[in-house]
């Protein structure tokens, strides 16, 4: 039985990846783009099949009316793909203000308000599934992109709590966690200006690595999306979903030390309760 998947960030990347395979599979797509003629030759290749929706993710009033036009017009969206997003690039105090602002209104805020706006229709609905896409970067870090991080550690955040608000209604997340994966997101970073006093620091180091290829993208697109969608469709959807040999790695190995932290501090943490409960 076909599905209808609303995704946003579709132009390109794996939003671009996912909307063709699951037009390929026969299922239905409204696409969000910044740019409406972004995906004309799936349009003309599937038809009615696929449905383009112009759409900057921070305009707040028009991402309600796309979410809310999109539900009215399909009667039933399955699966709500939170996908748009970018990365900024650069250690924190090369940013700007402005790449600051934008960053988080774009990767957070945009996401959390599309998750909003999507909830009381998949409520009425009897539920659904919400894809949010993150990243292995939303439990590791690395240098230079410590914005990227915030936004991304930020989202799981909302999630984590919202997930137990809405499940009686029937609404399940999936949290897709790729490792650095074969797409044009390094393309897509917007830079900050480089300082030359982090040329020797691990920001210089990451830097020249992106910069001469050296930091390998072992995630393979299409496989990561059919991880993805194979999730969404599952009966019991996991809530986190670590995808790629890299992500797996760095992920266990962050919270194996996590957790090593926590145990050595237990005698700190119990200390600091009321001594009369």
């Amino acid at each position: 039985m076909s599905k209808t998947w609303f995704i946003t960030g579709a132009s390109s990347g794996l939003g671009l990846e996912m909307a063709r395979t699951l037009l390929a599979r026969n299922d239905r797509v409204i696409a969000t783009a910044r740019r409406s003629d972004a995906l004309a030759d799936l349009q003309r290749q599937y038809g009615g099949r696929l449905e383009v929706v112009r759409l900057d993710l921070t305009d707040r009033a028009g991402l309600q009316t796309a979410v809310d036009s999109a539900f009215q017009r399909y009667g039933r969206i399955d699966v709500v793909v939170s996908n748009a997003g970018y990365g900024l690039f650069g250690a924190a105090e090369e940013l700007t203000d402005a790449q600051i602002d934008r960053q988080i209104a774009t990767n957070l805020t945009g996401s959390i308000q599309l998750i909003r706006a999507a909830l009381p229709h998949l409520r009425r609905q009897g539920g659904g599934r919400i894809l949010q896409v993150s990243s292995e970067g939303g439990q590791i870090a690395y240098p230079c992109f410590s914005l990227y991080h915030a936004t991304k550690w930020g989202i799981e955040g909302f999630i984590e709590s919202v997930a137990q608000e809405v499940a009686p209604f029937g609404i399940a997340f999936i949290i897709a966690e790729p490792g650095p994966t074969g797409t044009n997101f390094a393309a897509n970073l917007v830079r900050a200006d480089a300082m030359a006093d982090y040329e020797g620091t691990p920001a210089g180091a990451i830097r020249r690595a992106i910069g001469d290829g050296s930091f390998v993208l072992k995630g393979d697109a299409a496989r990561t999306v059919a991880a993805m969608i194979a999730a969404a469709d599952s009966a019991t959807p996991p809530l986190r979903l670590a995808l790629g040999s890299t992500a797996y790695t760095s992920i266990s190995q962050a919270l194996s030390a996590r957790l090593a932290a926590l145990e050595a501090q237990r005698e700190v943490a119990m200390s600091a309760d009321r001594p009369d409960l």
